[in-house]
């Protein structure tokens, strides 16, 4: 990556990675909770699952950045190893956790499907990141982990559209209709333009 984009992508991963923590301090309704109904936020296990996939989800966010590091990549294996594993566990329970609370989601049938769509799209791309490593397939890992990350950012895109949908719309609702599906789709066609221009002289 270029050293700005780089620099801008850390700054957004950790900033929005560190944001789950607010859910901890603040007492009463925050955020996203203001838009649900008052027996899921005294459901047992929504509120696992809520809570699971934003501490993992933002944990997943702030050490996913560093795995593009080529001076890490390519003489602290081990170092790029261990935080694959954190990043992979994260993954896993965050992206679970996202299928339920996908499935509970506000405004109906369209931010539902929006929402697990993109757990389904950030498990799978993982799951067959870690694959491919294990099968010393490190091309297709390095493309597979590059779409995992543009999944996994969507918590920063969603946190960038939905105020400014909001705004626009004069209205949560159809704001966030909308960026159920905002916040990843285009994250994946960028991630598609960056593999094709970087892998597209190996063959």
């Amino acid at each position: 990556m270029k050293k700005v984009p780089y620099i801008l992508l850390a700054i957004f991963a950790i900033g929005i990675g560190l944001y789950p923590i607010i859910y901890f301090i603040l007492d009463g309704k925050f955020g996203l909770l203001n838009s649900k109904p008052e027996e899921l936020l005294t459901d047992l296990l929504w509120n696992a699952s809520f809570y699971t996939h934003i501490t993992l989800g933002g944990l997943a966010l702030l050490v996913g950045w560093v795995q593009f590091n080529k001076k890490i990549q390519r003489t602290k294996i081990q170092l790029h190893r261990n935080i694959g594993k954190i990043y992979m566990i994260s993954v896993l329970l965050s992206g679970i956790s996202g299928l339920y609370i996908g499935y509970h989601a506000t405004g109906g049938w369209i931010p539902k499907v929006g929402f697990i769509s993109l757990a389904v799209t950030w498990l799978y791309t993982t799951l067959k990141g870690y694959t491919s490593i294990r099968k010393k397939d490190i091309l297709t890992h390095q493309k597979m982990m590059i779409y995992s990350y543009a999944a996994c950012f969507a918590a920063v895109t969603l946190r960038i559209w939905l105020p400014l949908l909001t705004m626009a719309l004069d209205g949560f609702l159809p704001a966030y209709r909308i960026v159920a599906w905002l916040c990843w789709v285009p994250n994946i066609l960028v991630a598609y333009y960056l593999i094709k221009n970087k892998y597209q002289t190996v063959t």
